[in-house]
């Protein structure tokens, strides 16, 4: 099973990106567990720089912004 955390706050930029990953799981079909991480602690630990992170199976591949539902499923793809 897939890990994919959302790191921010809970900002509106925060759950936008909660929704990519989680349409991007559904068009995939494959099984994940998405949480948010919004210790600043927590996230600071990801060397994240400027919120919404996302991670996936523990690895940053985004941060600062709001990436295509397309290239989230395109990095659940790889790391799979």
């Amino acid at each position: 099973m897939l890990s994919i955390k959302v790191l921010g706050p809970g900002c509106a930029n925060c759950r936008k990106l909660e929704e990519v990953a989680r349409e991007a799981v559904a068009s995939l079909g494959v099984d994940a567990e998405i949480s948010k991480v919004t210790d600043m602690q927590q996230i600071i630990a990801y060397d994240v720089l400027k919120t919404p992170g996302l991670v996936i199976n523990e690895k940053l591949v985004s941060s600062g912004r709001i990436p295509t539902p397309q290239t989230v499923a395109e990095w659940i793809r790889a790391a799979s």
